[in-house]
């Protein structure tokens, strides 16, 4: 005769199971993580028919951001065309293509825009660039963005604080150089009017303030604001109109529903003061 298990054991039994369970999903690395061992993995085991890439990701992003932010809105209101060797064109950046392939979803959703893995944070996604798609890299031709941040200031855009530090002679000399430099590249002064004005125009931005004397700040001239596309003033207003339509029905509508009330009430009153008379 078999033996029953008692309603002790069984509870027993089940909490054991359950706790045992809540411990290896605690465990289990997320879907993220697999996915960013197994390209770490495979870019290890590819990497070396692959050159080696020495160029800070994040701080070619803020010399980017520092170009379209404070130079190209002056250059396009100019109708300007930075010229190919100009280490500041967009093809000359080693990562430009990669970040034109980000495509942000939702605040904690972005996207590869070359093979459509999703990912919860820009990090991850960096990462699976450098891991996946490091082989769409143009090493060959494209230079590192990075290596102009001396003259950019990138540490201000990064939001560093480089007055706490020590001022090096040497160091802004190399920098200012460096600025001036691209300032004959990009906008070659024997190139027209409007070549001449963005050349003082650079100068001014980015090149006066690399100095150890304090006197200048980085970029003095200040930032212009891009014209709003037609779309969104479009959509801005239509979206005003129906917001005027809405509260306009919902005035209609409240009014006649109080005057409806009012007139229920009276004919309410009347058919009483009628009732009330004596025949």
């Amino acid at each position: 005769m078999k033996k029953k298990w008692s309603k002790p054991k069984w509870v027993s039994l089940l909490f054991i199971s359950l706790s045992l369970s809540l411990q290896l999903s605690q465990s289990m690395p997320t879907d993220q993580d697999i996915e960013e061992f197994a390209t770490s993995r495979t870019f290890r085991g590819e990497a070396s028919d692959m050159p080696e890439v020495h160029c800070s990701r994040e701080r070619s992003k803020a010399a980017w951001k520092v170009i379209e932010e404070y130079l190209m809105p002056y250059v396009e209101k100019e109708r300007y065309q930075i010229p190919r060797l100009c280490r500041l064109h967009p093809d000359n950046d080693l990562y430009r293509d990669q970040e034109q392939h980000k495509v942000r979803i939702d605040v904690y959703e972005w996207q590869c825009g070359y093979c459509k893995k999703r990912f919860y944070e820009e990090k991850f996604l960096d990462k699976h660039f450098d891991n996946r798609h490091h082989n769409l890299l143009n090493v060959s031709h494209s230079r590192c963005l990075a290596d102009v941040c001396g003259a950019l200031h990138c540490d201000v855009a990064m939001g560093a604080a480089p007055h706490k530090t020590k001022c090096n002679p040497a160091a802004a000399a190399r920098n200012k150089h460096m600025c001036e430099g691209l300032a004959d590249s990009c906008f070659p002064i024997n190139q027209g009017p409007s070549a001449n004005r963005l050349h003082e125009f650079f100068l001014r931005q980015f090149c006066d303030a690399l100095t150890c004397s304090g006197q200048r700040k980085p970029f003095s001239q200040g930032r212009r604001k891009k014209r709003m596309s037609i779309s969104y003033i479009v959509i801005s207003v239509l979206t005003l109109m129906l917001l005027l339509l809405y509260y306009t029905y919902l005035y209609i509508y409240r009014s006649g529903i109080k005057r409806g009330t009012q007139e229920l009430k009276r004919v309410s009153l009347t058919q009483s003061e009628r009732k009330k008379k004596p025949s």
